[in-house]
């Protein structure tokens, strides 16, 4: 069981060293000079303006969940690429190809329809005006 668990801890332990080292070096090599400058607030280039905790539109959060939303909905095409030969093949694959004439629209399909659902729900959100910023 270890065995197959064995790249995977390989690579976190790479990231975790590489993470420390990094950190390690840049603490050794870098001396810090606080300045008024360098400790007020920045974002994105440009001056902070008003007070934090001003209230948002509710357009902000509708927008924001739609993103959430979509972009969850399009990590789950990655389980279907991954399994994509086998969703497409009538048998079994061997030597990790399908047979000759053992093709199917399955696979395909199956993302197609889920593809039109987000397409419609997208065109739904859209004519509701929903991702209008004004």
């Amino acid at each position: 069981m270890l065995r197959t668990y064995l790249p995977v801890l390989l690579l976190l332990g790479f990231v975790i060293l590489n993470a420390v080292l990094i950190l390690g070096i840049a603490h050794l090599t870098t001396k810090s000079q606080p300045t008024a400058v360098k400790s007020q607030p920045y974002e994105s280039g440009i001056s902070p303006l008003g007070d934090a905790r001003e209230r948002f539109s509710v357009k902000f959060y509708l927008v924001a969940m739609l993103f959430i939303v979509f972009d969850i909905e399009t990590v789950f095409m990655i389980p279907w690429g991954v399994h994509y030969r086998q969703l497409s093949c009538q048998v079994p694959l061997v030597s990790n190809a399908c047979p000759t004439g053992q093709l199917s629209f399955f696979g395909l399909g199956e993302m197609l329809v889920f593809a039109l659902i987000l397409v419609v729900g997208f065109l739904y959100v859209w004519k509701k005006g929903a991702l209008t910023w004004d």
